[in-house]
């Protein structure tokens, strides 16, 4: 009996971690905060430093992560593709270099520099901005939209349909996005599921 209710107290809690983990951060239709985190070049960025921008895709990502590997052309692309059009791309690192060095700072410039990324690559060492956007994996993306002085949240998600192959892409998510935006229409897929490795989170 008392291993059935030490049993029935852990899934509880499993779920009630899975619950704040799929309720916690912002919707679409939210007002995001800015943030200021170092870049690579140890300089401090944050969102207001872009003062002719329309909006921003906010990119969760990191160093390690096959997923997010696969995906770095892709998003050194969207950023030469929407940065001149007022939506450059800024990256931020959320994980834990404890769990995987590969994801700490010196390793973070040398990403950069090795794949030539046109964008900031930020470093969320406290993990605030990751938990308060609600991101969970790497990548996750957040397109936001300035509207007098909010940033508004259009999108959220995934980059597009297929991780593996860049040429096999048949829903591009984000650039669907960001061009609806641009031609002033409402953004069709708001959501989506973001695929890739779990955030690794301080313990």
């Amino acid at each position: 009996m008392k291993k059935l209710v030490l049993f029935a107290a852990s899934v509880m809690v499993g779920l009630t971690a899975f619950t704040l983990d799929q309720t916690q951060g912002y919707k679409v239709g939210d007002k995001a905060i800015d943030f200021k985190l170092k870049n690579i070049d140890e300089k401090f960025v944050s969102l207001a430093d872009y003062p002719n921008a329309k909006g921003y895709i906010v990119v969760f990502t990191c160093n390690h992560c096959p997923f997010a590997v696969k995906y770095e052309d892709r998003v050194n692309e969207l950023n030469k593709k929407y940065a001149s059009k007022g939506y450059p791309v800024v990256a931020i690192n959320p994980n834990d270099p404890s769990q995987h060095p590969e994801d700490d700072f010196a390793n973070m410039q040398k990403r950069a520099l090795d794949k030539g990324f046109t964008f900031p690559y930020l470093n969320d060492d406290t993990q605030t901005i990751a938990k308060t956007y609600g991101a969970i994996k790497t990548p996750h993306v957040y397109v936001l939209q300035k509207e007098k002085s909010d940033l508004v949240v259009k999108y959220i998600g995934a980059i597009d349909d297929n991780t593996d192959d860049a040429a096999a892409v048949k829903e591009k998510y984000v650039e669907q996005a960001v061009d609806a935006l641009l031609a002033g229409k409402p953004v069709k897929t708001t959501s989506t599921k973001a695929i890739g490795c779990g955030i690794k989170w301080k313990k």
